[in-house]
Order: C-alpha cells, then sequence, then structure tokens
C-alpha cells in the first residue's frame, strides 16, 4: 500500500476491505476473480493497489458489465451495489449457465428484500457468501469523502424534482455507511433557515442510524459516541465555491484543465506528453496542496535547487529545460525531479493564470466577499468595486463570478438593476446562470428576500492573511463554533442529542503567514462529520485540515455529493432552469 495511502479515509476504507472481503478470501487458499462495478472500482482503486490484491490471490479483477469468459474451476468475488441492474448482472452469470464455480456476494450496503429474494431464486446454490459491508462512499482525501454523484443536485434542486426524495433517501443511506466505517453513531444536528433539503435529509439519517444499530451484528445496541454529524445545504455560503482561491489545489482545480484528477504537461524536451495523478500517492502534492501559490512558487525551486547542489549541478536559474537535463544525467534521481517538476509545472501554469488575469479579479472579489479592502475599511458602494471588472474584457464566466459576489454582497438587488448587469455581462440568453441561484435559496431579487441581514461572521481581524486571500469560507466557522461548543441551537437545531465532546481553539488558516507544521499523529479523540447537500468546494476542504490541526482532540471529516469547481457549480446551476430536463435515476448514479 502507498504511503500515502496509509492514514485517514483511505486506510479505514482499505482495512474495512481487509476485515470483510480479504478476510473470507484468506480462508480459501485458492486464486479467485474479483468482479467490480463502476462505483466499487473507484472505491477500491482509491485505496489500494494492484499488487495489494494480488497478495491476497485475487488473479484479476473484471467488470461486471463486460463479457467475460467463464472460468469454472474458479471463484468469484462479487464487490457491487445494491441496485436492481447490478443484481441482474450478477443473476446473469449463473441462471442458463454458471461462469464460476462459486459467488462470494458483498454489497457496498442494504439490498433491497426483491432484490435479494431474486438472487436466492437464481443462484443460491452458488452463493457462498452473501454481505453487507458498509461502503457507500469514496475516501477522497484522508478527511474528505462523496458519493460520486453530481447528479444528485439536479435531482434536489431543479424545480418540481420527481426524484428528490429518492435522492435524498440515497444520500442518508449512504452517509449511515460512512458512520458505521468511521464506527460512529453521532448526533445529528442541520442548518436551519430555509434549508428544508438539510432538515429532511437529517431526519432521514438520524432514523436510519437508529436501525442501523439496533439490527448490529454484535447483537447489542449501540449507544452515541462522541461525534457530531452537521448538515447544510449549498446555498448557506454561495460565496466560497465562486471565488478565485490561491491556494495551491483549489486555484489548480479553478485555473487548469483537470480532469479526474490528472494534469497534462509538457516536460521533456522532444515535447512528449507527461501525465501526474493528483491524489496522496504523491506525498509533495499532499504536503504543498493547501499552501498558498506564493509559498509553493517559492519552495518548490528550492527543493529543486537542493538536489542540483547534492549532485554538484551548477547553481543558477531552475528552468524546465535544465531539469530535463539534469534527468537525462541522473537516471536515480529522475522519479524525485520529475515529482518537483510537476509541481513546478503545475504551480508556473497556475502564476501564468494568475499574472494575466485573476490577480486583479481577486482585489474586487475579495473586496466584495469581505465587504472591506485591504485596509478594513467598509465597501461602501459596491457597484464601485463591480464596474472595473465588467469594463475589463475578462471572460464573460469570471464577469458573472464577479456580479454574484456583488449580489451576494448585498444580500440580492433589484430587478431593473439585476436586468442592467445581465445586459452589460451579455448573457440575456444565459440569465439562468444568475437567477437559478434562488432554487438554493439564496437571495437574488430583494423583494424575494428570505432573509433580513448576513450571518454574523468570526471576527479574525487579527489574523494575518495574503491581501488577495482575506475571505474565509463560513463553513470553517461552523467547524470552530461546533467544536467549541458555541453552535447556535436556534440555527442549528438537534436531530438527536449526542454528548459534549469538544473544547479547542481557533484554527490556523492556510492563507495565514505561518511555520510549517509536522503532520500530526494520527487522532484518537471526537469526530465532526459534515455534510454539505450539493457539493463542496476545495477551499472547504481545506477547512476541515486546518481546524484538525489546530485542535488536536477533534478530527473534522467533510464530504458532499460531489466535489464542485466555480466552472463546474455555474453549469449546473445554469442547467436547473433548462427544460426539457433528463430524469436522474439512482439506479445511473451506482453504475455509471
Amino acid at each position: 500500500m502507498a504511503a500515502g495511502l496509509e492514514y485517514g479515509l483511505k486506510g479505514i476504507v482499505w482495512k474495512r476491505i481487509q476485515d470483510t472481503i480479504i478476510a473470507d478470501c484468506r480462508k480459501s487458499k485458492v486464486w479467485k476473480i474479483l468482479i467490480l462495478d463502476p462505483f466499487t472500482t473507484k472505491i477500491l482503486s482509491s485505496c489500494c493497489k494492484m499488487s495489494d490484491l494480488m497478495s491476497e490471490k485475487i488473479t484479476i479483477v473484471e467488470d461486471l458489465y463486460k463479457n467475460r469468459e467463464p472460468v469454472l474451476e474458479m471463484k468469484a468475488i462479487y464487490f457491487i451495489s445494491p441496485t436492481a441492474k447490478c443484481v441482474d448482472a450478477f443473476i446473469g452469470d449463473f441462471k442458463q449457465k454458471p461462469k464460476y464455480k462459486a459467488a462470494y456476494v458483498y454489497f457496498t450496503d442494504y439490498c433491497p428484500d426483491d432484490l435479494f429474494n431474486n438472487m436466492k431464486l437464481y443462484c443460491a446454490k452458488y452463493i457462498q457468501v452473501c454481505k453487507e459491508i458498509n461502503l457507500s462512499f469514496l475516501p477522497q482525501e484522508a478527511q474528505v469523502f462523496t458519493f460520486d454523484n453530481p447528479g444528485a443536485f439536479n435531482s434536489i434542486y431543479k424545480p418540481n424534482s420527481l426524484d428528490k426524495m429518492k435522492t435524498l433517501e440515497t444520500l442518508a443511506d449512504q452517509l449511515v455507511t460512512i458512520c458505521a466505517t468511521l464506527d460512529e453513531y453521532p448526533g445529528v444536528r442541520y442548518k436551519n433557515k430555509n434549508m428544508e433539503n438539510a432538515k429532511t435529509l437529517a431526519e432521514l439519517v438520524d432514523n436510519k442510524l437508529a436501525r442501523h444499530y439496533e439490527l448490529d451484528d454484535s447483537g447489542k445496541k449501540k449507544g452515541k459516541t462522541q461525534a457530531q454529524l452537521l448538515i447544510v445545504e449549498r446555498g448557506f455560503d454561495p460565496v466560497s465555491p465562486i471565488l478565485h482561491e490561491l491556494t495551491y489545489q483549489a486555484m489548480a482545480y479553478d485555473l487548469i484543465d483537470i480532469q479526474k484528477d490528472i494534469y497534462h504537461t509538457l516536460i521533456a524536451k522532444d515535447g512528449s506528453e507527461k501525465e501526474a495523478l493528483l491524489n496522496e500517492d504523491d506525498m509533495l502534492w499532499v504536503k504543498l496542496r493547501h499552501k498558498h501559490i506564493a509559498e509553493v512558487s517559492e519552495q518548490i525551486p528550492k527543493m529543486l535547487k537542493e538536489i542540483s547542489a547534492s549532485k554538484k549541478q551548477p547553481d543558477g536559474k531552475i528552468t524546465i529545460s535544465n531539469l530535463s537535463q539534469m534527468m537525462k544525467k541522473m537516471p536515480s534521481f529522475r522519479k524525485e525531479l520529475t515529482e518537483k517538476t510537476i509541481h513546478l509545472q503545475l504551480a508556473e501554469d497556475c502564476m501564468q493564470q494568475f499574472s494575466n488575469n485573476v490577480e486583479k479579479l481577486c482585489k474586487a472579489e475579495q473586496d466584495l466577499a469581505v465587504g472591506s479592502d485591504v485596509d478594513g475599511m467598509k465597501v461602501k458602494d459596491p457597484m464601485r468595486t463591480l464596474l472595473p471588472v465588467l469594463l475589463h474584457p475578462y471572460s464573460i464566466h469570471d464577469k458573472i463570478r464577479a456580479v454574484l459576489l456583488y449580489i451576494f454582497s448585498l444580500n440580492g438587488t433589484t430587478d431593473e438593476n439585476l436586468s442592467k448587469l445581465i445586459q452589460h455581462v451579455k448573457i440575456e440568453d444565459e440569465r439562468e446562470y444568475i437567477l437559478n441561484w434562488k432554487r438554493l435559496g439564496v437571495p437574488i431579487i430583494t423583494e424575494s428576500s428570505i432573509f433580513s441581514r448576513k450571518p454574523t461572521r468570526r471576527d479574525r481581524s487579527q489574523e494575518q492573511t495574503y491581501n488577495l486571500s482575506r475571505w474565509t469560507p463560513v463553513i470553517k466557522d461552523v467547524m470552530e463554533d461546533a467544536v467549541e461548543n458555541k453552535l447556535d441551537t436556534k440555527e442549528w437545531p438537534h436531530q438527536s442529542e449526542c454528548p459534549a465532546a469538544w473544547n479547542g481553539s481557533g484554527a490556523v488558516s492556510a492563507r495565514q503567514k505561518h511555520k510549517p507544521n509536522a503532520q500530526d499523529e494520527r487522532r484518537t479523540g471526537s469526530r465532526l462529520i459534515i455534510f454539505i447537500i450539493g457539493g463542496i468546494s476545495f477551499s472547504e476542504m481545506r477547512s476541515a485540515y486546518e481546524v484538525t490541526q489546530a485542535v488536536k482532540s477533534c478530527e473534522v471529516i467533510v464530504g458532499s455529493s460531489h466535489i464542485l469547481t466555480p466552472t463546474s457549480l455555474l453549469n449546473d446551476i445554469k442547467a436547473l432552469g433548462k427544460e426539457p430536463m433528463e430524469t436522474f435515476t439512482i439506479e445511473e448514479r451506482s453504475n455509471a
């Protein structure tokens, strides 16, 4: 197992797989075939490598939906989602003519009775094991989980959605599996005030948790643990996912075309393309991802100079072509150099975008978001801040982001003013980018505003931050208040109580200039789990690590249906107004 996967959620998930699927494998010494659906393929590939499976006598990994040759002398392990599509494919392997000697079946979570009965009807004599192992989520990072379900946004927020309740039920089932995997029975709270989906999901999760722990394998009813689950909707903080962020990970995913965590770059002198997977196998990525781009741009060349000095290379300007030459001369250092070179290139790409456009945008965005300028002077006329952005030839998307921040800063604007802004940005035919935020409970038109005032924020005036990174995600305030037992019970009603678990002090931010700290040892204290309906941004993910770092007694874990970028969120918002809409089904979530 890679060093980066040994801790956090990925390590916990791999241990769960070892204790269930792998433990059963070990009882039988023969080699087996592992069959996965697309969702379980992602779960497994996120936490282990093929070599880990080979060492456990799993000889080959197959796709459930592809045509496979029968191997009658071998037993097959099925790690699949409990959906009709998966179960039908499984039955197809045994109904007419068996493909394998026997089947060990492991479902990610609860399998409905009708599907289970179908399996028994056609395949009972071949099934040696059938278990539900409560692993219906992706361990995205050490402290971040997702359900790999971006379509949930549309299902929940589109007008007159026919599958909203079904989607919320599925999210609730999946939230139960993360609690079960962490061995937590948390108290549940939700953000009140025009957040009906959060309330509904809290009720569903609380009821399903109660049922799950009543039916626990041990036969004992589990009591509440020192954990708390907070449920909130995307509309509670529309600013954080729209701002241009200047920490490395958030900035890269916003400004660079990174698909499926893969960054493509040209490094070699012959112009061949390299690709780098940005995940926790890359310990340099883990070390740098939450740092401000100013620090990253400073640290990587230093690291490369140290390598250069250690091999008595002439000290000079670090360039991509120089590094290419070094790599040819020093094959033993190729891997280390490649890793650092890729990050040097990615940081350079980010800084190029920053210099071209983003730097000027950031000042206006920060002033609008924070409500004051660098000197702490209140922004009295937000339109004066916005106007230079509208007059500059920025991209349409960048202008939309600035207009939204202007509207958010005012808690909504007038119909007349909004029409003028839409005309100015030239999006008369694409006004859904702005208008559809009301579906998330965010006030866009003043008259229809349900908020009379903006929420009170924590005082961070004493924190030393970079001028263009003064905004703090609202979720960080929530994390710190929860840890200090300061959450308002009216704003955050208890769906179920839990023991008072936390004491701590304010967290340190990556936006601040501070000395780097060594990675903490794994914590054994309480947990705060936060789920955001409608997607989570990279800055909110970063906040979980910052608060955990500062409050040693509590680990903060955050998750959502999916991770969003400013572009993906704007596209999702716009799509809410498109008619006719395609119906998103739960089936497609697990097997698309």
